[in-house]
């Protein structure tokens, strides 16, 4: 059955061409198609719209009526056809973003001002939480998640590596003294993160994250930055990324521990998005710009060791 947009076109083209072996050559239809949409389009209308002689075609009141209607139509979709074509040449519109708390307000935040000046057409929707959000059921169009990725379906952009880091506050080490192996940490004070995907009774060290070292502690938080300011504070031992506690470590408020066993160097920062075979150049423009900005080594770690 003739689909009804070919319908309108073939309609349309005819009232401007006169004839229906001329709009089937500009639409490349045989002159049996063009008769066939007419006829599908009349039935489904329940009206004539072109008076036919063996010579000439002429619009009835119907069909004049309808046409205005018609190519109304057409132009709108031709403009809403142009609109989705430019969003894929052209970086513009609203990009709505999710980004885990921390990582989004420490190194993300302090960058949209200089996004926005190299894209003055996109504006953002920043959201920041910790929870794993449904992209395609809540309608963002980008989200960037740390450590690894459990959905397949997404399509995902390494930004950069997450590196660990155990550390603790000199006050702590003073009066607890310094683990100097992974096993010694049985003995000390573990700030647990409630949103790690190992749980907060272990860490994960070793290069792989093979070795698993048992943890206790009297705190556990969903947020890193508690955590961090808990550890300044002198409370305990803290395992978290580089890009929440390199300040801190650089201030010598913290002191990175080395232990016989290395921190685990299996997660990494992913710009992830629905896949497409050409996603919005909003997002190709953000990801291109933010992968700008963290290589070729991410500037939380620079001057770290």
């Amino acid at each position: 059955m003739p689909d009804r947009l070919t319908g309108l076109e073939v309609f349309a083209k005819v009232a401007a061409a006169g004839s229906l072996s001329a709009a089937g050559r500009a639409m490349g239809l045989s002159q049996t198609m063009v008769t066939k949409h007419l006829a599908a389009l009349e039935t489904r209308l329940g009206a004539k719209l072109f008076h036919r002689t063996t010579r000439r075609l002429s619009l009835t009141d119907a069909g004049r009526g309808f046409l205005f209607s018609c190519e109304r139509i057409l132009a709108d979709i031709e403009t809403a056809e142009a609109a989705v074509s430019a969003d894929r040449v052209t970086p513009r519109g609203l990009l709505r973003l999710n980004v885990p708390l921390v990582f989004g307000v420490r190194q993300i935040a302090p960058r949209l001002a200089a996004f926005a000046q190299a894209h003055p057409h996109v504006s953002i929707e920043l959201g920041l939480n910790d929870r794993l959000v449904d992209l395609a059921e809540e309608g963002w169009d980008l989200a960037v998640r740390i450590g690894s990725l459990r959905d397949s379906s997404l399509v995902a952009r390494r930004l950069a590596p997450c590196r660990m880091m155990v550390c603790a506050a000199p006050a702590y080490l003073g009066k607890r003294g310094t683990p100097r192996a992974a096993a010694d940490l049985a003995g000390h004070n573990c700030l647990g993160y409630t949103l790690s995907q190992t749980g907060t009774d272990r860490w994960l060290m070793g290069r792989r994250g093979e070795v698993s070292v048992p943890i206790a502690g009297n705190l556990r938080a969903n947020n890193g930055d508690a955590l961090l300011a808990a550890a300044i504070a002198g409370q305990g031992i803290v395992y978290q990324p580089t890009f929440i506690v390199a300040d801190a470590v650089r201030a010598g408020d913290l002191v990175a521990l080395a232990l016989d066993q290395p921190p685990s160097e299996l997660l990494s920062v992913h710009a992830v998005y629905l896949p497409d075979r050409q996603p919005a150049a909003k997002v190709r423009a953000f990801i291109d710009f933010i992968a700008s900005e963290f290589a070729p080594e991410p500037p939380w770690d620079r001057g770290v060791a």
